[in-house]
């Protein structure tokens, strides 16, 4: 049985718009923690989503506001739904079928629907194969409603700020020239491994210990799949300066089949990603998001919105994959910047990522003006020589992301955030720049507020 599908028109063709791309997602499941419900919108044929292989599951995106949908686009990978539904809702709650198959053959389908929501899933029922459901991409086309509210409370998938911040217009001001110039406006977190080899991730695959792929932890010292906001303030910390409990965390280095973590402590800047570095404020506590994707291609690595430097060793430098030599007794390094532009709403969202924007030539975008620090990890790992079984748990060097979980004491983060990034400084984690020692640290000789 099939219902409310029709063959394309060219008339509905030429007025439809795209809706779905690069908006939140959420799904029932994924399949080890490499195919995220977010690369079913990512406009990207390389990349999927995939589920676990049982029934039923489901695939949803949230259109920022309710909409009428006219027509969805399903490009299945060979593990498709041979019965599932097309479903829309306005609150992620309360579902309507608008399409309806039970003799589903995989490939891409075109269907034609009618209905509105700010919600649209597909809900399998039924699977093609013996694997799970697997998607390329996930198109739903249609006519945008008024921007929407965002909820209320806490929804499916979201995290509300509490307060949020509002009425914040993004600076377009160059600070003014300084003698000594400004050159830098940063400070250093170094942070020791805390926890290794462990398959958890408690932003992605919260209260699902197991779930991930392996992970390196740095900084907090209890992270794990059920971690939260007030577990990470009570928890111990790898990371010099004491109250930063921070949770950062990246997917395991390995060779062949041996993990290889950094050793000591490793640098985590916390840098202005915007022109005006004057207007950047302190992480919200409780601020999680993801930077990268496991199932970046190659390009996606390089062309990540954010400046990135990619892989170095020896003398090579702005390497995309990991090389396939590095000179004996050097170490792998890398460098990768995360976005710094907050909606000022939401701490997190289904796709994890979607609450967070990066600068546009220096500038926040309108829907994002928040400016807030730019964390930018630089690594290193002691491995060198033939590197051809050297890999991530995730998969080749270009699916090198990772993850922040916000828990400084916000009186130090917002002493170090004023002194350094604010008062353009290149700071120690102490928060002294020894290049201008007149101005003084931030913290102690203990690294805490004195």
């Amino acid at each position: 049985m099939v219902v409310g599908a029709f063959q394309l028109t060219s008339a509905n063709a030429a007025t439809a718009t795209l809706l779905s791309q690069n908006k939140p997602a959420l799904a029932s499941s994924t399949e080890l923690g490499e195919t995220p419900a977010a690369a079913a919108f990512d406009g990207n044929n390389a990349t999927r989503w995939g589920s676990q292989w049982s029934d039923p599951q489901w695939l949803r995106v949230d259109l920022g506001s309710t909409s009428t949908i006219s027509q969805v686009v399903l490009q299945w990978e060979a593990a498709y739904a041979k019965a599932f539904q097309i479903q829309t809702s306005p609150d992620g709650n309360a579902w309507t079928s608008i399409y309806s198959t039970t003799t589903g053959t995989g490939g891409t389908q075109t269907l034609n629907v009618t209905g509105s929501g700010r919600y649209v899933r597909m809900y399998g029922t039924q699977r093609g194969t013996g694997y799970g459901y697997s998607l390329y991409e996930f198109k739903v086309y249609g006519t945008n409603g008024t921007t929407g509210t965002p909820p209320a409370s806490d929804g499916p998938g979201y995290v509300m700020a509490n307060p949020p911040v509002t009425g914040v217009v993004p600076s377009t001001a160059t600070p003014p020239a300084t003698n000594p110039p400004t050159t830098h406006h940063e400070f250093q977190a170094n942070c020791s491994v805390s926890r290794s080899n462990l398959p958890d991730d408690p932003i992605v695959f919260f209260g699902l210990p197991g779930a991930s792929h392996s992970h390196t932890f740095m900084g907090n010292t209890t992270t794990n799949a059920n971690t939260t906001l007030a577990s990470l303030q009570a928890g111990g910390t790898a990371c010099i300066t004491p109250g930063d409990k921070s949770a950062y965390w990246m997917p395991t280095l390995l060779n062949g089949d041996t993990a290889v973590q950094p050793v000591g402590r490793q640098v985590i800047y916390y840098k202005s990603g915007v022109l005006d570095y004057r207007s950047v404020r302190p992480f919200p506590a409780g601020l999680r998001y993801v930077v990268g994707s496991p199932s970046a291609t190659i390009d996606d690595f390089r062309n990540n919105p954010g400046h990135v430097e990619g892989f170095e060793c020896g003398d090579l430098t702005n390497q995309w994959d990991i090389p396939a030599n590095c000179v004996a007794g050097s170490q792998l390094n890398v460098r990768l910047q995360a976005p710094s532009c907050w909606d000022g709403i939401h701490l997190d969202t289904p796709d994890h990522k979607s609450h967070m924007a990066y600068p546009v030539v220096g500038v926040c975008p309108q829907d994002h003006p928040v400016a807030v620090p730019m964390i930018e990890f630089k690594m290193a790992w002691p491995v060198s020589g033939n590197m051809a079984n050297v890999h991530f748990s995730s998969g080749r060097g270009y699916s090198f992301h990772y993850d922040f979980y916000n828990a400084w004491d916000a009186p130090t983060l917002k002493a170090l955030s004023d002194h350094c990034i604010n008062g353009g400084l290149q700071c120690d984690p102490r928060g002294f720049d020894q290049y201008k020692p007149d101005r003084g640290a931030a913290l102690n000789e203990n690294y805490v507020l004195p």
